[in-house]
């Protein structure tokens, strides 16, 4: 299936003409999250706040970073659930519904249970030791410098998610407003950068308050517009096939097939994004910001149902998009492959009154934004604690921290901008949003916390270098090289019917099987080196990275309540 994501970027639909009417209607929409964000901010500056401000937040890097750990269940519930629930997942999830078929859209449910895992397993332990990033116990354990390496997978991969989430509203705006995706995809993300830059987590979590809203309404007010179309068969039939091929198929195009071929490939995936989807530092930013720890783990368990209910009228849009007999339509041709990234957009300009079609073209602007600001901030408070602080200048100033945290923001806002104009694939890049954090990061994160004793620097090395390597000899169709480790089922590269390049893909599950030998490998190098230095005593002269010595210390930011002592507080 992999292959399938080779596109030709100057394929779709013609742009069309510069709707000012829309263009008005999204200034307002955007002004309306920019002030929410900036007041959102002022207002829990106000004087009747002022108290618990100052018990629970020493300075002003924890504030913007963790909105002074003051956050409740209802702001911890949407601002947890409007992270997930992005541009990419919504058009990501209507786009995979089209091309594969409902058995391979597995982005929804795959994260639904991650979020519970992560409130299961990790939640309690992270809340109550009151770390600031994920990286925190890594450094813990492996000493500040080595703990900032898993700092690049991280990175990775929220870059790789805010440039998704870009791209899929770069195309929403092209195909609504007539705007060029490069401006769109500028615009939306400076919008979404500065007011992340007057507040921080305040204003990130506040606007997704509004962002939220947008997107279920929206979203739900537009289908029954498109189901009332005279261009949509009605009942719905998951068996339309007739605007995808010449003949019938012994299947449902909605529902999809599972070859067994490609078992391995939707148990590689399905593993990948449920465990890939917990180590991410937008979602710990919230159980850390949480104002307990009964409020981290609850918060975990409801988004972890918003995010499953969310991908429910993307779902029902794609099975519109089956039944939508589009050459009758303006846009008056059949959907080619190149098309299903669109779906979303096209739907709500061809399909429903243009008021209808602006109202949802806010939600899927709000989804972009909710998660965007959510990325940016959270891949900047790593690079800027772990990496900054606690590698290079560890005596850094409350103000420098500050202002370097906005500098960062604005570098990786910029980062993801140039990633979304250039690689094009929504789906493909959300796919690989889970990928190297699954891989790289995911095995260490479970270790420091729940048995750091079985792991040391000496086995995180081997196992982490060992695990990129073969990550990056494996091969990537979305990033455009073939393999050169090539596992059992390996297709290779071809030119399909159309005579157009596919890259080969694996058909194996290599990456569960790199994680779990990052797993094997630091297990049993650790336990190798722990038994050499406590039965010769004298190898320790030659522990040159100082192994066997305990942990190295990362200090709050600041003073902060702790959790037991705020349990009064969760039942207000």
């Amino acid at each position: 299936m992999a292959g399938e994501e080779n596109v030709d970027v100057d394929a779709g639909p013609p742009k069309t003409e510069l709707n000012v009417v829309g263009m008005i209607g999204l200034i307002v929409f955007y002004l309306i999250i920019f002030c929410a964000g900036v007041l959102s901010h002022k207002v829990l500056k106000r004087k009747s706040r002022k108290e618990i401000q100052k018990q629970q937040v020493g300075s002003n890097t924890e504030d913007m970073m963790l909105a002074g750990r003051d956050i409740n269940y209802v702001v911890g519930v949407f601002t947890m659930t409007a992270t997930w629930v992005g541009g990419g997942y919504i058009n990501g999830t209507t786009e995979s519904v089209i091309k594969n078929g409902l058995v391979w859209t597995q982005a929804p449910i795959g994260y639904s249970i991650s979020l519970f895992l992560g409130g299961f397993l990790f939640a309690e332990k992270m809340r109550t030791a009151s770390f600031v990033t994920m990286l925190d116990p890594l450094q813990v354990k492996y000493g500040k410098p080595l703990g900032a390496l898993f700092y690049i997978p991280a990175f990775s991969g929220e870059i790789l998610w805010s440039a998704s989430i870009l791209a899929a509203l770069g195309t929403s705006l092209r195909v609504i407003c007539g705007i060029d995706d490069t401006a769109s995809i500028i615009v939306s993300a400076a919008i979404a950068m500065t007011y992340t830059l007057f507040g921080g987590l305040y204003s990130v979590a506040f606007t997704d308050i509004i962002q939220l809203v947008c997107i279920f309404v929206g979203l739900v007010f537009s289908i029954p517009w498109m189901t009332h179309s005279p261009h949509v068969t009605v009942p719905l039939r998951s068996s339309n096939l007739t605007m995808f091929m010449d003949q019938d198929q012994p299947y449902s195009k909605f529902f999809g097939k599972l070859e067994r071929n490609d078992a391995g490939v939707w148990v590689d995936y399905a593993i990948m994004l449920i465990f890939g989807g917990i180590p991410w530092q937008a979602y710990f930013q919230r159980v850390l910001s949480a104002r307990s720890v009964g409020v981290a783990k609850t918060l975990s368990f409801c988004a972890a149902f918003g995010c499953f209910s969310a991908a429910i009228p993307s779902i029902v849009i794609g099975l519109i998009t089956m039944n939508t007999d589009w050459p009758a339509t303006e846009y008056a041709r059949k959907l080619i492959k190149e098309d299903y990234k669109l779906a979303v957009p096209l739907t709500l300009l061809y399909l429903t009154p243009p008021a209808v079609a602006f109202i949802g073209l806010g939600a899927v602007s709000a989804a972009v934004m909710s998660s965007t600001d959510s990325s940016i901030l959270g891949v900047s408070t790593m690079f800027t604690r772990n990496v900054f602080v606690n590698v290079f200048y560890q005596k850094a100033s409350d103000r420098v921290t500050v202002w370097f945290l906005r500098l960062t923001v604005v570098i990786n806002t910029i980062i993801a901008m140039l990633i979304a104009i250039f690689v094009k694939t929504v789906y493909g890049l959300y796919l690989i949003c889970s990928d190297l954090v699954f891989i790289l990061l995911f095995p260490h994160l479970v270790m420091v916390v729940h048995c750091p004793s079985r792991t040391n620097k000496y086995g995180m090395i081997l196992g982490f270098t060992v695990a990129l390597i073969l990550r990056v000899l494996s091969g990537e169709p979305v990033l455009k090289y073939n393999a050169i480790i090539k596992y059992y089922g390996y297709v290779e590269p071809h030119y399909d019917d159309s005579d157009t390049y596919v890259y080969g893909y694996q058909r194996f599950p290599f990456r569960n099987l790199i994680m779990a030998l990052n797993f094997i490998i630091t297990l049993l190098v650790t336990f190798v080196t722990q038994q050499l230095f406590k039965k010769w005593p004298h190898l320790l002269r030659y522990d040159f990275l100082d192994a066997e010595n305990g942990t190295a210390p990362v200090d709050p930011l600041s003073p902060v309540t702790p959790p037991v002592a705020q349990k009064s507080e969760s039942a207000q």
